[in-house]
């Protein structure tokens, strides 16, 4: 199964979980400074309509989808809700419509 934001508060513990129940995990991040043990990681990026998720989701049946822009606290973009838009809805339906062209059978999205 991938997990995007893997590395994220909610993502690492369920990654955790996850393996500590036998589950095969892949780690998805933007960037895979730390791996989480156990685990296959992948790093993707950033997130948006055009990243591509070929590697991370080949062979994948489930997604969790939590990957997402938040608490971003000293913000400095132009425009904050274009980017948060850009990550949380483009970049959503972008691994959406991946995972469905990967074959994969179930996507449980968690915002």
């Amino acid at each position: 199964m991938l997990v995007s934001g893997a590395n994220g508060f909610v993502g690492e513990s369920l990654c955790i979980e996850l393996l500590r129940q036998g589950q095969s995990v892949r780690a998805a991040m933007r960037l895979a400074k730390v791996p989480i043990a156990n685990n296959e990681t992948v790093s993707i990026g950033e997130i948006n309509g055009e990243t591509d998720w070929t590697d991370a989701l080949s062979g994948v049946k489930v997604v969790i989808h939590l990957a997402a822009r938040v608490h971003v606290m000293e913000d400095n973009s132009i425009d904050a809700l274009y980017e948060f838009r850009k990550v949380n809805v483009e970049g959503t339906l972008n691994l959406a419509r991946q995972a469905v062209e990967a074959g994969v059978q179930r996507f449980i999205f968690m915002s």
